[in-house]
């Protein structure tokens, strides 16, 4: 068994306020502490199903958010660094689960939720419909067949996960209450619920269908107020307006997302 893990920072128990996920120092450190301990979780909860299992984790959080001192040892990491699309996900992966994922930005009281960057980006479409995170890796991974089976954050971003995966396998760790407060469940019973589920979908991989978006694909990206188009103008995106761009390919990593 091959299984690609993506994680997040946001999406972890005791994890809702963004000098927590944005600015280096000791709270962003002990956040990384608890991400680490429910990637390891995950870990363990394939193990349990297939003690030669090959796991890579990708650290998918901008600013980094493994503790790498505390990584699990039977597992693979890419670390923060230039990466694009598709993150070395390939179809030799059995899965991909998400492990601390956040909800799509203007989710309301979701906590964390944005769509790429928090600091810039307004929203995300693909063919015309509001795409997040999780559903835009969720389709690059459907693009080699590989079935997104597994998700751990708070309940915005289950919720989200399940419009699009309706028999997902997830752990909720917080119910959000606000953009920076959420209810939490302790990292402990977080921990254990992770490795519980992801054994039990690392046992029901078969029963759960690639996401796929069929091409042509559009994709348009609408950035805040006060932020400039000119980057993606550079990398080949049309102007729809001063604050929207638009691409169509039908290769999805071409498009970044």
């Amino acid at each position: 068994m091959k299984i690609y893990i993506l994680t997040d920072l946001e999406g972890v128990a005791m994890v809702s306020r963004f000098n927590q996920t944005r600015e280096e120092g000791p709270l962003k450190q002990a956040a990384m502490k608890l991400l680490t301990q429910e990637v390891n979780a995950a870990v363990d909860g394939i193990l349990d199903v297939d003690a030669n299992a090959e796991i890579v984790v990708w650290d998918g959080h901008g600013s980094g958010g493994i503790e790498v001192l505390e990584f699990h040892p039977k597992a693979k990491l890419i670390a923060r660094g230039p990466i694009r699309p598709p993150y070395y996900l390939d179809e030799g992966y059995d899965a991909l689960f998400f492990v601390g994922q956040h909800a799509m930005a203007g989710t309301p009281n979701a906590p964390l939720s944005h769509t790429y960057s928090s600091l810039s980006i307004e929203y995300y479409k693909l063919n015309g419909e509001r795409i997040g995170e999780f559903g835009c890796r969720a389709a690059l991974a459907g693009t080699f067949d590989v079935p997104t089976v597994f998700i751990s954050g708070d309940d915005k971003a289950i919720a989200e996960a399940e419009q699009l995966i309706p028999n997902i396998y997830s752990v909720e760790t917080k119910q959000g209450l606000g953009q920076e407060l959420a209810l939490h469940i302790s990292p402990q019973r977080s921990c254990e619920l992770i490795r519980e589920a992801a054994a039990t979908a690392c046992g029901n991989i078969s029963e759960i269908t690639p996401f796929t978006i069929d091409p042509p694909y559009t994709f348009e990206v609408r950035v805040l107020e006060g932020k400039s188009i000119d980057g993606y103008l550079r990398r080949g995106a049309s102007k729809v307006d001063d604050r929207t761009v638009s691409w169509q390919s039908d290769d999805l990593c071409v498009l970044s997302i």
